[in-house]
């Protein structure tokens, strides 16, 4: 990859389940990533344990690569306070960012109760205006993580108005509603959104009536997005100014994390330089319509687009082609090479392949197979063997220098460590120097590779155990020194700014007496307490994703109401202007 100086600096941030999950996002090229501690994550079921994210920290900070931790759910006054030290925990092992939601934080942060380490004002503080985002800034908010609602050009203008760091996502599942305001999973079973519970309302079925009672459409899944893939973006994403691209997926798997975030690495690496260190070396080929997708869509990138799936929540994977032959318990697609174990998609309906002789797949049932039928293949079995058996690694760059009998090691980086080498002469000069530098060059399994080695001088006589001690010595001494000079960035001091909202409702998720505090220091008055505190909303979700668009009835004075499984009616409400859709209570 060919790289020049005037490129800029970008992060490419993954996320990161557990403790194995986060070491294969480093391995695969990740610049930072993202993980839930045991406590007050928006991923309630992707949790870790201190020393878990401590091995994480250690690993990650090898190759410069960042480790931010999600605090990013609204807390009880109690739990305000266990968060506190929980945050201080983090800051003492390591961490080097926290994403948060609950503005309690904040005001803990500018009381001087938290350590400095780094604040980013997670995207479920609704940032999706220039004038919120503006206010983190004013504040001194390290970072602001944009809604996934926003255009190029709207993100553009945002860079280009604030000193703090914008990150924006790039790929996996979109959530319907604005981040933040979605009230329906906790309004259906008390399993809120804000709280990490999400029950995932919105991929449930509905159908959709007009106040006469006609149907629009029945039994669909109405306010399933497809997957958000906004690889075609990043050149202009970094041209406009974006410091981090983030991939969505706190509860995906290795195989997941693997795959999409070696993709993202080679693709950002045409147009940025890497915030980390170190090369990947792999032995596959990432390739996204493989790993877990509903279809994608660029969303509001460049205007608004496909970006619904009615039919399925659910995987469809890559689209293979059509069924051009049926048989009794076979079919055929011509052109497609399938493996036993792949999982098919087809309109709804699903099925595994259980053998393949020639062109005809043999599946292991054959409901809803029909000649014409396009087929999508949602789990590729042997490229799935292939990210399971993988030996991805990350080493990083090493030159060294041998000169008046001092070996120099100096990385990527420019951290340098010398080791002084004396002894008798050698009895074959030019056999002694092949042979130092064969060994030198046997890194291995080691965290480094070899860039260049240049000898200036006679290599002493040395057993070949001698040399590979040295390199191993050499090179663990270098990373002693990389981990000392490793780039900590720290929080600068919070103070109050101006909240660009006079009056507060429940959609300022105040779950606690300092967060109401907070707002009201920054000029704000508090009318209620959050929804999950009260139980008062009138907004159960407010998205773009519009349903007269979709049904092409933008012009129609018709009502419309979303009802679920059960019959309980939700009447929407449009906001043209804007091209939003309300989804209200019943």
């Amino acid at each position: 990859m060919y790289y020049n100086r005037f490129m800029k600096k970008v992060e490419l941030l993954s996320p990161a389940k557990d403790k194995n999950t986060a070491f294969a996002a480093v391995n695969s090229g990740c610049d930072a990533l993202y993980i839930g501690a045991s406590f007050f994550g928006a991923r309630k079921n992707a949790g870790n344990s201190l020393e878990d994210i401590q091995q994480i920290v250690n690993y990650a900070h090898k190759f410069y690569v960042r480790v931010h931790v999600t605090i990013n759910t609204i807390l009880t006054d109690v739990e305000l306070i266990e968060a506190q030290n929980l945050i201080r925990k983090l800051y003492d092992i390591g961490v080097d960012a926290i994403i948060v939601q609950d503005m309690g934080i904040l005001k803990s942060a500018v009381d001087g109760k938290l350590p400095p380490v780094e604040i980013h004002a997670s995207t479920q503080c609704d940032n999706r205006t220039l004038s919120k985002v503006k206010f983190f800034d004013n504040m001194g908010v390290s970072r602001v993580i944009l809604a996934r609602e926003l255009s190029v050009d709207d993100i553009k203008t945002i860079c280009n108005s604030v000193n703090a760091e914008i990150e924006t996502f790039i790929h996996g599942a979109l959530c319907v509603s604005y981040s933040g305001q979605c009230y329906m999973s906790a309004f259906i079973g008390g399993r809120s959104a804000n709280r990490g519970e999400c029950a995932q309302a919105c991929r449930k079925k509905y159908s959709l009536v007009d106040d006469t009672g006609k149907f629009i459409a029945k039994d669909k899944y109405l306010l399933s997005l497809k997957d958000f893939n906004a690889s075609k973006h990043l050149k202009n994403l970094v041209d406009a100014g974006v410091k981090s691209f983030k991939i969505e997926g706190r509860l995906k798997d290795e195989n997941y994390v693997k795959n999409v975030t070696l993709f993202y690495r080679n693709e950002i690496d045409k147009f940025a330089l890497k915030t980390s260190s170190g090369k990947v070396f792999s032995d596959f080929e990432p390739n996204l319509s493989k790993s877990f997708n509903r279809g994608f869509t660029d969303y509001f990138l460049n205007g608004r687009s496909d970006c619904f799936n009615f039919e399925t929540p659910k995987s469809i994977g890559e689209k293979l082609g059509k069924i051009s032959d049926v048989g009794s318990n076979w079919f055929t697609i011509k052109g497609a090479r399938l493996n036993v174990q792949d999982g098919l998609y087809f309109d709804g309906h699903g099925c595994l392949v259980n053998r393949v002789e020639g062109e005809k797949i043999y599946p292991n049932k054959m409901d809803g197979i029909y000649e014409g039928i396009t087929v999508y293949r949602n789990f590729d079995a042997e490229f799935n063997k292939k990210l399971s058996n993988s030996k991805i690694k990350r080493q990083i760059g090493v030159r060294f220098n041998f000169s008046e009998s001092r070996l120099t090691a100096e990385d990527e980086d420019g951290n340098s460590v010398t080791m002084d080498i004396s002894g008798e002469t050698a009895k074959n000069p030019q056999k002694m120097r092949e042979n130092f530098e064969n060994q030198l060059c046997k890194t291995g399994e080691s965290d480094f590779y070899v860039q260049d080695i240049k000898i200036d001088c006679e290599v002493p006589f040395m057993p070949v155990s001698n040399v590979n001690e040295i390199r191993r010595k050499i090179l663990a001494e270098l990373m002693s020194e990389r981990l000392k000079n490793y780039p900590k960035k720290l929080q600068k001091p919070l103070k109050y700014a101006k909240f660009p909202a006079e009056k507060l409702d429940y959609r300022a998720n105040i779950h606690n007496n300092t967060a109401r505090e907070f707002y009201e220091n920054c000029g704000s008055e508090v009318l209620e307490k959050s929804f999950e505190s009260s139980g008062h909303a009138v907004e159960l979700m407010r998205t773009k994703h519009c349903l007269k668009y979709a049904f092409g009835m933008c012009k129609s004075p018709k009502n419309l109401i979303l009802v679920d499984e059960k019959g309980v009616r939700y009447p929407l409400k449009f906001y043209c202007k804007n091209c939003e859709m309300v989804v209200t209570k019943p």
